[in-house]
């Protein structure tokens, strides 16, 4: 989906809000985070310290702040097509989000998903990412081995994620971060959107069944 700056600036507003400024790209730099750990990094930066229940407030209003942007949040190039080829050919995938449900269901609602596509977010882990949680449940509920399974993500945080799951990493530029930055984090292919993925899956061993 792309919603990266949507956060951003739902981000920047909750954290303004709070007296607390802060440069957008810094901001920028931790999307893909959970919301806790996201906070706990900015505010590293800021020197300030926060309560729980602060932490716990500023997370509030980056939700209604991010919930006024969402109807300008849409589907990347080729998302739809990428995920309607996975099923057609029989490779059993998953959604797997650091956001919680009530800030993910309206942007999934925009995929039309089938209901039995398995939909992972922050409610049911421990840990988000950069922790591999998320990666790891839903390859649970997929019935796949983590080893066997692709990881594509458009942040850093996803990519590291993978690699500490074990799974193969895929970037995508979508998130605003260098070929480079990726391929450090672990992605073993990086494209520019799900369509160019799409164009490109014989080149991670995507496969439907034989």
């Amino acid at each position: 989906m792309d919603s990266v700056y949507q956060h951003v600036l739902a981000w920047q507003e909750a954290l303004e809000a709070a007296g607390i400024e802060l440069s957008v790209w810094r901001i920028h730099r931790r999307i893909g985070m959970s919301g806790g750990l996201l906070v706990n990094a900015l505010v590293r930066e800021t020197g300030r310290p926060l309560s729980g229940e602060e932490t716990a407030r500023l997370q509030r209003w980056h939700a209604e702040a991010y919930a006024q942007r969402v109807g300008q949040v849409r589907p990347l190039p080729g998302a739809r097509e990428l995920l309607a080829y996975l099923s057609k050919a029989g490779v059993p995938w998953a959604i797997a989000t650091s956001g919680k449900i009530e800030s993910a269901r309206p942007v999934l609602e925009t995929l039309a998903l089938d209901p039995t596509v398995p939909v992972i977010t922050r409610d049911q882990v421990e840990y988000a990412k950069p922790d591999p949680d998320l990666f790891l449940e839903a390859a649970a509920r997929l019935g796949v081995a983590i080893n066997d399974s692709v990881v594509l993500g458009d942040s850093v945080w996803d990519l590291l994620a993978a690699r500490r799951a074990r799974a193969l990493g895929v970037g995508l530029l979508s998130g605003g971060y260098g070929q480079d930055e990726l391929e450090r984090a672990g992605a073993y292919r990086v494209y520019q959107d799900p369509a160019d993925l799409l164009r490109h899956l014989d080149e991670v061993g995507v496969r439907g069944a034989e």
